[in-house]
């Protein structure tokens, strides 16, 4: 069970960056202490990824976004394939073009990976994770590819080629919830998280659901096309994961945060 969460924001928002996706983090920090990392998609596209080893209270005080960051990804880990101490196995991944985080599992992963001829992106990485992202890549986002994974699955992306666009996608087994203002949109595993953004951001979301089996784009903070695909149903999951992992991690974020936010109101 792991934690993603992140933005698209539009040019115009006065919603402060940093504080926003300290907020994001601090909402997913129970769900796993493994791993954590961020993206942000600056004006030219370019991805800039960090991370490292532990809960998300390593990092949040070390976050910083440029006020011109249109977009981002957040994820914290509680890892089933690929060991955390290789770095390339913690999210974001990046394969190609595409960054991305996922929360679940893909139990066929090195069979895509074969049956399309795609190497792993670093010789090291062991991640079920990947394969989604560079199917992403070589299929550029067609959502009849994310229904040959086989597994569990939500999962968020960015692509230097195409970056303005933030994708979103819902698979089997795992919640992705959505809050949109007039000019931008969040996303988080639950909706708790985007609550948390309610409270430190002082703005008023409209939160719905995605629903298994979506593909949802958005630009510029909105929903600019949903598309459907067909998860593998056939997928049985034995022992369900509890969703809080980490409850210390939230706990001592959500602590930090509001530090940061009553001195950043302040």
């Amino acid at each position: 069970m792991c934690g993603i969460a992140g933005y698209s924001l539009s040019s115009e928002s006065p919603v402060e960056r940093t504080l926003a996706a300290q907020a994001l983090l601090a909402g997913i920090a129970e769900r796993g202490a493994d791993a954590v990392g961020y993206a942000a998609c600056g004006p030219e596209g370019a991805i800039d990824v960090t991370k490292l080893r532990g809960g998300a209270s390593a990092l949040l005080d070390e976050i910083e976004m440029s006020p011109t960051t249109s977009q981002a990804l957040i994820h914290v880990r509680d890892y089933t394939k690929g060991h955390p101490e290789i770095e390339a196995n913690n999210h974001p991944i990046r394969h190609g073009a595409v960054v991305g985080v996922h929360n679940g599992v893909v139990l066929n992963d090195d069979e895509l990976l074969a049956r399309y001829g795609i190497e792993r992106f670093e010789a090291n990485m062991t991640v079920d994770s990947e394969a989604i992202f560079a199917l992403m890549e070589i299929r550029r986002h067609d959502p009849r590819a994310l229904s040959e994974l086989h597994g569990a699955m939500a999962a968020a992306w960015l692509d230097e080629r195409d970056p303005a666009t933030l994708f979103l996608a819902r698979g089997l087994r795992r919640p992705l919830w959505i809050g949109c203002t007039r000019a931008d949109l969040f996303f988080a595993s639950t909706r708790r998280a985007l609550a948390i953004v309610e409270a430190a951001l002082h703005v008023r979301l409209e939160v719905r659901e995605v629903r298994e089996g979506r593909l949802v784009h958005v630009v510029d903070g909105q929903v600019v096309r949903e598309r459907r695909f067909r998860p593998d149903r056939s997928y049985r999951e034995e022992d369900a994961l509890p969703p809080v992992r980490a409850p210390h991690e939230a706990v001592s974020c959500l602590e930090r945060l509001a530090v940061i936010a009553s001195t950043g109101a302040a």
